[in-house]
């Protein structure tokens, strides 16, 4: 067989998703950019996104986030481009839903409202450390923002508070405070690598979870390079680490390694992880159950997942990684 490719010749790729804009916002509130991230506060008709959204404008790295299909952004960049420069809180009320605009061919046809915030990072020199925390599974951030410019911004026991200059709000009614949450990004741990490795990590990635690699074979070594944390060790020790997961995958392709996984993840270490995707078919998880203590199966029968992946079409371990993705974004937004 092939030796693994070489680390640089990996493409890691970007995080996308909510986790894509919260973690450019904080690297843009670190290097002091003219940055602003525009806040969903409410949401009324049909919309691409709803209240808790996000999107940076005005970072290093250009636009991060989408509030619409690209109708909406160029106002909004101009708007937060104004905002920075006032280190103030300013508001958005945009409305598609008009008749008059539709036809006249300047609407966009979503036949929505967004009303949004405007927050300078500049100033929010403390934004960095909860976002930290955030990115580190310690909790979801949560927002509270009033109308006055006061902003109150929490992640587990990190709390921070801030009062902005802010704009007159451009809507004469409805509500002066808000309380937001955004989740902290879902985390899976991947035991063992494999052909369809390097595609789903990436796209896992893509999707805005955090990934943790375990494979501590060398002809695997430097798929370490696509994860965000790697280990190289047994799945015991990977376990033990601070970091909580809501999904684990066994890839290992390997009989005794994924009955080595399967036999943690059903001990009291591996009991917090909800979604359990076993790789392979069910003969083989059968197998594999028969010689797992009868403690270990009775955890993990509530909680497995095999063969994992949604049945999409195709093969091949691209197709496969696909229907691994597919079936863990299913479960992260409440699917089975």
């Amino acid at each position: 067989m092939a030796d693994s490719p070489e680390p640089s010749s990996l493409p890691r790729g970007a995080p996308g998703g909510v986790r894509a804009v919260v973690e450019a916002s904080a690297a843009a509130a670190a290097r002091g950019d003219p940055a602003t991230l525009a806040l969903v506060l409410e949401t009324e008709g049909s919309t691409y996104v709803r209240a808790g959204a996000l999107a940076l404008f005005g970072a290093r790295e250009g636009q991060v986030g989408w509030l619409s299909g690209g109708c909406i952004e160029p106002e909004i960049e101009q708007r937060a481009a104004e905002a920075a420069a006032g280190q103030g809180v300013d508001w958005m009320d945009i409305d598609t839903r008009s008749d008059e605009d539709l036809f006249a061919g300047s609407a966009p046809g979503c036949r929505g409202r967004l009303r949004l915030a405007l927050l300078p990072l500049a100033a929010l020199r403390e934004w960095p450390a909860l976002i930290d925390e955030w990115r580190r599974g310690h909790g979801d951030l949560r927002l509270d923002l009033q109308a006055g410019g006061a902003l109150a911004a929490s992640v587990g026991d990190e709390r921070q508070r801030w009062t902005l200059p802010a704009a007159p709000l451009p809507w004469a009614a409805g509500s002066d405070r808000w309380r937001l949450e955004i989740a902290a990004p879902p985390s899976v741990l991947v035991l063992g690598a494999g052909p369809e490795t390097p595609t789903l990590l990436p796209l896992l990635r893509a999707l805005g979870w955090m990934t943790t690699l375990v494979e501590r074979r060398p002809r695997w070594a430097a798929l370490a390079a696509l994860a965000d944390h790697a280990v190289a060790r047994a799945p015991a020790q990977a376990l033990a680490t601070a970091r909580t997961h809501d999904a684990a995958l066994v890839m290992h392709h390997h009989f005794e390694l994924d009955r080595e996984a399967l036999e943690q993840l059903g001990g009291d270490s591996g009991q917090a992880i909800g979604f359990v995707g076993l790789l392979g078919p069910q003969r083989r998880r059968d197998d594999l159950f028969r010689v797992l203590p009868a403690s270990a199966r009775e955890s993990l029968a509530p909680r497995l997942h095999s063969p994992i992946g949604l049945a999409l079409g195709g093969e091949g371990p691209e197709a496969i990684a696909l229907s691994v993705a597919a079936q863990l974004q299913r479960h992260r937004h409440g699917g089975a």
